[in-house]
C-alpha cells in the first residue's frame, strides 16, 4: 500500500468520525463535523496529487477513490437531510446519481473487462462544488447563497454523471465490438 492509497483509506476512516461529531451533543457539533469534512477534502486533493506526481497510481487507488467519495457524499447527504439542513430532494437526486454510478461501476468492472473509469475533471469539479455548498451550510451563510451553491453543485454532479455515462456506453460498446 502506497501513501496515496493510504490517504484514500484515511478518507473512509474519517466518515465515522464525521458522523460521531455530527450526531454528538456537543454545542459546536456541526462545526467539528465540518472540520473533519474539510480534512477529508484535503486528503482527497492530496491523494490524487501524490498519486500523479510520484507515479503511485494503482488499480486499487483508482477503485477506492470514488468509493471514498461516494461514502462521504452519502454520509453528508443523509446526516444533513436528517437535521433538515438540506431539502430531501437533494438527497434523492444526488443519492440516485451515486447509486447509479456504483451499479454502473460494478457492471463495467464485472462485464466490461475489469475496467474502472478513473476520476476526471468533471467528477472533481462536482466533488469540489459539493464541498463548497456543504461548507456554506456549516458556516451558516445566507439561505440564498447556500441555495445557489447547492444548485451549482447539483448541476455539476449531473454533468459529471452524463460524462461518466458517455464513457460507460463507449467502453461497453467497444467491448461488444471486440
Amino acid at each position: 500500500m502506497n501513501l496515496a492509497n493510504g490517504l484514500t483509506l484515511s478518507r473512509i476512516f474519517l466518515i465515522p468520525i464525521y458522523l460521531l461529531f455530527f450526531y454528538s451533543t456537543l454545542e459546536k457539533r456541526i462545526v467539528y463535523a465540518g472540520i473533519v469534512l474539510i480534512l477529508s477534502g484535503i486528503t482527497d486533493i492530496l491523494d490524487g496529487y501524490i498519486a500523479r506526481k510520484y507515479d503511485m497510481i494503482t488499480k486499487l487507488g483508482t477503485a477506492l477513490d470514488p468509493v471514498a467519495d461516494k461514502l462521504t457524499t452519502f454520509a453528508v447527504l443523509v446526516s444533513f437531510n436528517s437535521y433538515g439542513l438540506i431539502p430531501p430532494w437533494i438527497l434523492i437526486v444526488l443519492g440516485m446519481k451515486e447509486l447509479a454510478l456504483i451499479v454502473g461501476g460494478g457492471i463495467l468492472y464485472y462485464f466490461g473487462g475489469e475496467k474502472v473509469i478513473p476520476a476526471n475533471k468533471f467528477g472533481k469539479v462536482a466533488t469540489f462544488s459539493f464541498y463548497v455548498a456543504i461548507i456554506s451550510v456549516i458556516l451558516s451563510l445566507s439561505q440564498m447563497m447556500t441555495n445557489i451553491l447547492l444548485y451549482i453543485a447539483i448541476t455539476f454532479h449531473l454533468f459529471a454523471f452524463l460524462n461518466y455515462l458517455t464513457i460507460f456506453k463507449t467502453i461497453m460498446r467497444d467491448k461488444d465490438e471486440a
